[in-house]
């Protein structure tokens, strides 16, 4: 008997860092595996919701987004991005930012494109490759800083070359590309005629004095590059399910057909407090960034304290370890022998990278988490492993 499913279901499994949560509930642990904080979302932002709500903005949003939202994504793009946005020709609204992606890629690509992604990657993108009939090429990072190989990088680029995705700040390792690799990176999509799909959700979670460069804003960028962004991230409400992206017109009305027909439209009064939250002003974005790098802080200190080798992220909220000095166990027995009976979720490494061996030594840990949860990480790390 054939089979009942798609040939193209079978090329990936179900996401590893979802189904760690799932076991983490199964084991009563401590979830630092799935990206979500685990504290309020702005009060805010949440009152905007239940005024719309109550307001009656219950039905259809218009499809590719509510105009007070897209205006709200226009502004804050072109000032903050320094990427000239037009709500009406730029901006579509999206479910997540993990739709416009897919939203995106589907708008793209044509049999036979090749897409070049970075590894480790977001789990979420090889899969999206698949779904929307792309080759992916994959472009190591390399630790501790989790650079690129330009040599490498260029090799990657050819005829079949279509999109190459960047996720800046990067999950899972942290990593915030720099402007002269954001240059080096456009200057070989003008030279191969390549869109670059940028991935910029952590965009305002960065260290150290960083800065946030899009690679839209680079000269010759703003008319091949895809622009994708959303609330969940920094406004603290990965299930509301708004993301946007940004891009030329002629692409905007492909990836508006596609949006369309795989799910309509976003959630309308979610939309309406969407907007207003991107108005918060400047503390907001700095009270975020303290916040951070205190549970930064945190864990990177439990976990080194416990003989994990850290690499310190320079955005986002995760911190990918080596555990070499720990165990001869996989990157999978361990995730499971460490959140058993009550234990601590992780992330095993071999999730993002193509060649799953690759991935053995590592596990990645969030840290968007009361700090009461991630002292009482910290707590269960110590028993367990010091």
């Amino acid at each position: 008997m054939s089979s009942r499913v798609s040939a193209r279901t079978i090329g990936f499994g179900e996401s590893v860092i979802r189904e760690m949560s799932r076991v983490c509930a199964r084991e009563s642990g401590i979830n630092l595996a799935q990206g979500f904080p685990d504290f309020p979302a702005p009060e805010a932002m949440k009152e905007a919701a239940v005024r719309a709500i109550r307001a009656d903005v219950n039905q259809y949003a218009v499809t590719w987004g509510a105009p007070n939202l897209r205006r709200a994504v226009a502004e804050r793009t072109s000032n903050y991005n320094s990427v000239p946005t037009d709500a009406d020709a730029n901006v579509t609204v999206c479910c997540g930012a993990t739709e416009a992606m897919i939203s995106a890629l589907m708008a793209l690509i044509n049999p036979g494109d090749e897409v070049i992604i970075f590894e480790p990657f977001y789990e979420n993108y090889g899969p999206d490759c698949i779904l929307s009939g792309a080759t992916p090429r994959f472009v190591r990072l390399s630790p501790p800083t989790w650079s690129f190989d330009p040599a490498e990088l260029e090799a990657a680029f050819g005829a079949s070359t279509r999109a190459i995705i960047i996720n800046t700040p990067h999950n899972p390792t942290g990593k915030v590309f720099s402007r002269d690799e954001l240059e080096f990176i456009a200057s070989l999509c003008i030279k191969y005629d390549v869109i670059a799909i940028t991935d910029e959700i952590y965009e305002y979670i960065l260290y150290d004095g960083l800065e946030h460069v899009s690679i839209a804003s680079i000269e010759g960028m703003l008319e091949r590059t895809i622009t994708i962004s959303g609330l969940s991230k920094t406004w603290s409400a990965t299930g509301w399910r708004i993301g946007w992206c940004i891009a030329p017109a002629d692409i905007t009305g492909a990836i508006r057909k596609v949006h369309d027909f795989l799910t309509v439209g976003a959630a309308a009064p979610l939309q309406e407090a969407a907007a207003e939250a991107l108005q918060f002003d400047g503390s907001y974005f700095s009270e975020l960034i303290e916040s951070y790098t205190e549970r930064r802080s945190i864990l990177q200190s439990a976990l080194e304290d416990t003989g994990f080798e850290v690499y310190r992220p320079s955005g986002a909220y995760y911190i990918m370890t080596e555990i070499s000095g720990l165990t001869d166990e996989d990157d999978v027995d361990f995730a499971m022998s460490l959140l058993a009976d009550g234990g601590v979720a992780t992330v095993p490494g071999s999730s993002f990278f193509e060649n799953p061996s690759d991935g053995k030594r590592i596990v990645r840990f969030c840290f968007a988490k009361r700090l009461e949860t991630l002292n009482a990480a910290a707590r269960v790390l110590r028993e367990r492993l010091a």
